[in-house]
């Protein structure tokens, strides 16, 4: 047993003794507080949707697997996957347009700059330099897969192994 010691109004310390599973429950109290309790699972938050990323010139919103997966069931933008080579998909997607070479392939993109467009790549990075690219091309409203089809798969979606149209 544990003791704990207070002063009640007077110079009298008095003890008291309480079990040890009044200790342990306080302990998984507090780390049941400090957990995310949406962590690992696949529900979207509420509220707005991605971080924005800014950079000169503008901005993008890089969006998390699970927040993609929201978006995908009422699609309404082109989802396009920017990786080179070839290393899978995500299903529903559109276009494939190397990132390297995606201003040299506007006419597959939509003609209004303001439009969603959704990009992806394997771990992110590929997509990311594609976003980067257009938003200096005066895309407004580009969104980027957060780590990409890595993070994909690690939050439980699948990938698709087919071959590139």
């Amino acid at each position: 047993m544990f003791t704990v010691t207070y002063d009640l109004q007077s110079s009298k310390k008095k003890k008291m003794k309480l079990p040890p599973t009044f200790f342990l429950l306080a302990v998984f109290v507090i780390l049941l507080a400090a957990c995310d309790s949406n962590a690992n699972n696949n529900t979207p938050r509420s509220g707005p949707l991605g971080t924005r990323v800014e950079i000169q010139g503008g901005a993008y919103t890089n969006i998390s697997p699970v927040e993609l997966n929201a978006l995908l069931v009422n699609k309404k933008f082109p989802l396009i996957n920017v990786h080179i080579p070839y290393e899978g998909e995500i299903g529903k997607t559109d276009a494939f347009i190397a990132y390297d070479v995606i201003e040299k392939n506007l006419n597959k993109l939509p003609q209004d700059k303001s439009a969603q467009v959704v990009l992806y790549c394997q771990s992110g990075r590929m997509s990311q330099i594609a976003a980067e690219k257009l938003v200096k091309l005066g895309y407004t409203n580009i969104w980027n897969l957060d780590r990409g089809m890595l993070g994909w798969q690690q939050a439980g979606f699948p990938i698709l192994e087919k071959q590139q149209p």
